[in-house]
C-alpha cells in the first residue's frame, strides 16, 4: 500500500476525498514529521521553518513524489531528490493572481504617493494636493521572470497602458534574452523581479544594475530577497539613486526590527504578504493535489513538475 505523509493542517480539506487504499499518516509537529518521513512514498512537508523542512525531506529517503504549496523550492534537498528519482510538484501559480495584484498595488502606491495619503488621514490632515503625480499610463516596465506570476503581471499592466518588456530564459520575438536586459536598464520606469531563487539569480540586482537605472525608477521585488544585493539597495535608496523600492521579500525574513530598510521613506516593506493576501490558497492546493494524485496512480505526468536541475 502507498504511504502518504502530510501535515495535519490540511487534513480537513483532504481526508474526506482520499482513496481508501491510500495509507495516510498525518503529522502535527516537526518531531512527528521526522519520525514518519522515512516511510513516505508521497510527502507533503510544508513548514514555515525552511531549515526544519529541509531536514524532514532529507529523511524521506523512500520518497517518490514530493508535493508542496510553495512555488520556490530553494529550501529543499534537490540533488538528493534527483538521486532518488523523486518527482516534485510545487505551488507555481497557486498564489499568482494575488501576487500579480500586489505588484499593481505597489506600483499605484508609489505612483500616487499613497503612503502619504494614509499618514495624512491618520493625522486628520486634509491634503490640498496629491503627494504622487506619476501615471502608470505610458510608463515602461522591465519584467524579469515570465512564469505563472510574470504572465499575470503583464496581463494586468497592459490595461493600464504600461509598456511591458519581458525577460525570459528562452527569448522570443517580444522578449529579451537573459543576457540582454542589463544594457537597457536605463530605459525603464519600473523594474519588476519575478524570477525563481537559484544560484543564477542570486544578487542579480546589485550596485552596477542600480546605478544603471533611472533616478526616477522603482524596483519591485516579489521574487526572493536573495535576488537583490540588499546593502547596495539600501545605499541606492539613501542616496536617491533610484526613486523607490517596493519589497515584498527581504534578506533575512523576518527583517530585523533595527534594519535600515524600515526607516527609509522610499522603501516599502510588505513582509512577504503578497501570496497570503487571499483566502483560496489551501483550496487551490488541495484541488491540485487530488488532480496529481489521480495522475500519480495512473502513472501519468504530474503538473507542475519541478526541473530539479534548474531549481524551478
Amino acid at each position: 500500500m502507498t504511504i502518504a505523509v502530510m501535515s495535519g493542517l490540511i487534513r480537513p480539506l483532504l481526508e474526506p476525498m482520499l482513496p481508501a487504499d491510500l495509507d495516510v499518516r498525518w503529522f502535527m509537529s516537526t518531531e512527528q514529521a521526522l519520525e514518519l518521513a522515512p516511510l513516505a512514498d508521497i510527502g507533503w512537508f510544508d513548514l514555515n521553518d525552511k531549515a526544519e523542512m529541509f531536514k524532514i525531506i532529507s529523511a524521506a529517503t523512500n520518497l517518490k513524489w514530493l508535493n508542496s504549496i510553495y512555488a520556490g523550492v530553494d529550501g529543499m534537498p534537490l540533488a538528493q531528490l534527483k538521486r532518488q528519482g523523486c518527482k516534485v510538484t510545487n505551488g507555481a501559480g497557486i498564489n499568482a493572481i494575488t501576487i500579480a495584484e500586489y505588484v499593481v498595488m505597489g506600483m499605484l502606491t508609489v505612483a500616487k504617493g499613497y503612503r502619504e495619503v494614509v499618514r495624512a488621514q491618520e493625522k486628520h490632515d486634509w491634503l490640498l494636493d496629491s503627494p504622487g503625480k506619476v501615471e502608470l499610463f505610458g510608463s515602461k516596465a522591465l519584467l524579469l521572470g515570465y512564469g505563472a506570476i510574470g504572465k499575470l503581471i503583464e496581463e494586468r499592466l497592459k490595461p493600464f497602458g504600461v509598456d511591458v518588456t519581458i525577460v525570459r530564459r528562452t527569448p522570443g520575438p517580444t522578449s529579451l534574452a537573459p543576457d540582454a536586459w542589463r544594457e537597457r536598464l536605463g530605459e525603464f520606469d519600473w523594474v519588476i523581479l519575478a524570477v525563481p531563487a537559484t544560484p543564477e539569480t542570486d544578487d542579480m540586482i546589485g550596485a552596477v544594475e542600480l546605478a544603471s537605472m533611472k533616478q526616477s525608477a522603482v524596483l519591485i521585488n516579489i521574487a526572493r530577497g536573495s535576488v537583490v544585493e540588499q546593502d547596495a539597495l539600501v545605499k541606492a535608496l539613501q542616496d536617491k539613486q533610484i526613486a523607490a523600492a517596493f519589497l515584498d521579500v527581504t534578506m533575512p525574513e523576518p527583517l530585523p526590527a533595527d534594519h535600515l530598510l524600515w526607516t527609509l521613506d522610499n522603501a516599502h516593506v510588505t513582509m512577504h504578504l503578497s501570496g497570503r493576501a487571499q483566502d483560496k490558497m489551501f483550496i487551490r492546493s488541495a484541488t491540485r493535489f487530488f488532480e496529481n494524485l489521480e495522475r500519480y496512480r495512473k502513472g501519468e505526468k504530474l503538473e507542475p513538475l519541478v526541473n530539479l536541475d534548474l531549481g524551478y
